[in-house]
């Protein structure tokens, strides 16, 4: 949202909001639309990655902000996000060991299976915890789209559960993880529908028809085994909040009022 905005914004103060303000807006409309009884919303903290041992180059291309000055940095209206959830009573949590995937991920495989759950985030990586009780809330205005397993097999011709099999072999350029040469997504679909999942790919890859194929698979063994350790999510982080700290119920309201409320304008 600090991005996204169509210009900076500023406070009576002089102080840059845009991204607040544009944070809340969303999230208020998000509220609307789909009424949710519990809500939390997590944040990354600045810390080693884990995944990063697996593979050195895993988000070495993400913007790097040191020697930018901090107020034309996102980071410098986050606390005034951390003070509009607070005024709306929304807990709200930074990751200090895992990453914000491994917590999304443990409410999904947690709770999912009894309640519905609604993710909202541009990560395709959540595309695999998707069933008919979990779903992805892509945000975007009067376009926003809510994927669930039909939006994924009518996107990418595979089952919910195969996407993270599905990742590794085609990568991710948004995470800076390289899939296997020659294998796009109508390749990465077809081996998967014939194999089930990368492993079995792996384990078979002598079978597959196409030489090139064939080839950059056996090829890229080791680097597809990475890949799906990275982008594999797993119900192993401890989650900061239970469900019944959630609750949630919402009042109506604005943006602006919930800024006003604290003290941004």
């Amino acid at each position: 949202m600090f991005f996204g905005m169509p210009a900076r914004i500023v406070n009576k103060r002089g102080k840059a909001i845009q991204g607040t303000l544009g944070f809340v807006g969303a999230l208020l409309k998000i509220i609307r639309r789909i009424e949710p009884t519990h809500i939390v919303v997590l944040f990354d903290g600045e810390h080693e990655n884990t995944r990063s041992e697996l593979n050195a180059d895993y988000k070495a291309n993400r913007v790097d902000y040191s020697q930018t000055p901090e107020e034309e940095t996102p980071f410098s209206q986050l606390p005034d996000v951390y003070a509009a959830l607070a005024y709306l009573d929304i807990k709200f949590a930074e990751t200090e060991t895992c990453e914000t995937d491994d917590w999304v991920a443990g409410y999904a495989l947690t709770y999912g299976q009894k309640t519905e759950i609604i993710i909202s985030s541009f990560d395709s990586d959540f595309f695999q915890l998707i069933t008919n009780k979990v779903s992805v809330l892509r945000y975007r205005g009067d376009s926003t789209v809510i994927c669930t397993p039909d939006y994924i097999k009518n996107k990418f011709s595979i089952e919910p559960q195969q996407y993270a099999d599905f990742k590794s072999l085609v990568g991710d350029t948004s995470d800076n993880i390289k899939g296997a040469d020659k294998v796009g997504p109508k390749t990465a679909a077809c081996l998967l529908n014939k194999f089930g999942t990368l492993d079995n790919i792996l384990v078979n890859a002598e079978s597959i028809e196409k030489p090139s194929i064939r080839d950059s698979i056996i090829r890229n063994t080791e680097r597809l085994r990475t890949n799906y350790k990275i982008i594999k999510l797993n119900n192993t982080a401890q989650l900061p909040f239970a469900l019944n700290d959630l609750a949630y119920i919402f009042t109506g309201g604005t943006t602006t009022g919930v800024l006003n409320g604290i003290g941004l304008y």
